[in-house]
């Protein structure tokens, strides 16, 4: 099988992956996630939960285009994706619903700030593991 053509990783590169996944991340968690995914986040292996999490997973998809990768490591950093998404969601919900906290409290901000930095890292760790790959492949000529 014929090398995969990669482009040298430069720093515009890893910031433009970066940002597609942020912007990628804001779409699918404040404008596409439903009332019933929200809601159903926090009920472990609930259909909204899970949907919400592969909602994810099929946007961060793309970026892939920026970051060529081998099929196999490209399937298993969606699918780590979609399992850390959803378990990063459901343990917020946990803590947030046994605490009945609200936007009224101070610790429900820190929760949904943890909750988006952990994201975020997901994220860092994605673009880190494909382009410390890509570094490391010998370039075609």
């Amino acid at each position: 099988m014929p090398p995969i053509p990669q482009a040298p990783v430069t720093i515009g590169l890893v910031l433009t992956a970066i940002a597609y996944l942020m912007i990628k991340h804001a779409v699918a968690d404040f404008f596409l996630q439903t009332e019933r995914q929200r809601r159903e986040k926090g009920v472990y292996g609930r259909m909204g939960g899970l949907w919400h999490a592969a909602t994810h997973s099929l946007l961060t998809a793309p970026v892939f285009w920026l970051l060529p990768a081998p099929v196999t490591l490209i399937l298993g950093l969606l699918t780590a994706e979609f399992a850390l998404h959803y378990h990063i969601d459901w343990c917020k919900e946990q803590i947030v619903r046994r605490n009945d906290w609200t936007s009224h409290d101070t610790p429900f901000w820190w929760s949904i700030g943890l909750d988006q930095l952990l994201h975020g890292l997901t994220y860092v760790g994605i673009v880190w593991v494909v382009t410390a790959g890509l570094a490391a492949a010998p370039v075609s000529p």
